[in-house]
């Protein structure tokens, strides 16, 4: 059994996406960021960090967006989130599930939190840094879908990678050039966001008006 502490169109949002996927038994938790329930003591001693998503597993809380999404596909095979160890594009997965995560969601806290470096002397300085990095970004995935989509690790089908990288695209709908301006990356988010579940995900998180 699941259970998802949540906030709406936060890092939660592929791990909820890939729960509703699943098909299995989940129950949601929306906190209220606004309020500060995530820096509560009692959601602290559930996750120390302060953050969403926590995903309780049968009672035992983990956190981490992307280590929750890697799980899920590991105890999800059915779903197809993942290629098999076997298969060369496990290799590709891997690469751009750990770049999301280490390279592009960073890049979008620099630019959402641009005081946490330094203070607001540093906001300007900051900001156009994130900016640099998370287009560099984009065009490295559109460079990349185009030579070898349509989804990123190609003819296998939206994996993990695919459901995060829609997620970080979403972030940059405020960017001065969004993410959606990279053409072969609106076609892998127009694929992914027909699909039922983003439908659904969409209603109980109210993204209404993306894309």
């Amino acid at each position: 059994m699941y259970r998802l502490f949540y906030m709406p169109g936060a890092a939660s949002l592929v791990v909820h996406w890939m729960l509703i996927e699943t098909g299995a038994s989940y129950e949601l938790v929306r906190l209220d960021g606004e309020a500060g329930e995530h820096k509560q003591p009692a959601y602290l001693r559930l996750n120390p960090n302060g953050l969403v998503p926590l995903l309780l597993i049968d009672g035992r809380p983990v956190y981490e967006a992307a280590a929750l999404a890697l799980l899920l596909a590991e105890r999800h095979p059915e779903a197809g989130f993942a290629p098999p160890v076997d298969d060369i594009r496990r290799e590709v997965y891997l690469q751009w599930m750990l770049h999301l995560a280490n390279t592009v969601q960073p890049a979008f806290r620099f630019w959402f939190y641009p005081t946490e470096a330094a203070g607001e002397s540093v906001v300007a300085a900051a900001q156009t840094r994130a900016r640099t990095q998370l287009e560099a970004a984009f065009q490295r995935l559109d460079d990349h879908l185009r030579a070898h989509g349509p989804y990123i690790c190609g003819s296998f089908g939206p994996t993990a990678a695919d459901f995060y990288a829609t997620m970080l695209v979403r972030w940059s709908r405020h960017l001065p050039k969004p993410a959606l301006q990279w053409p072969s990356i609106a076609a892998l988010v127009e694929r992914m966001t027909a699909r039922a579940s983003f439908q659904q995900l969409s209603a109980a998180e109210d993204l209404s008006g993306w894309p």
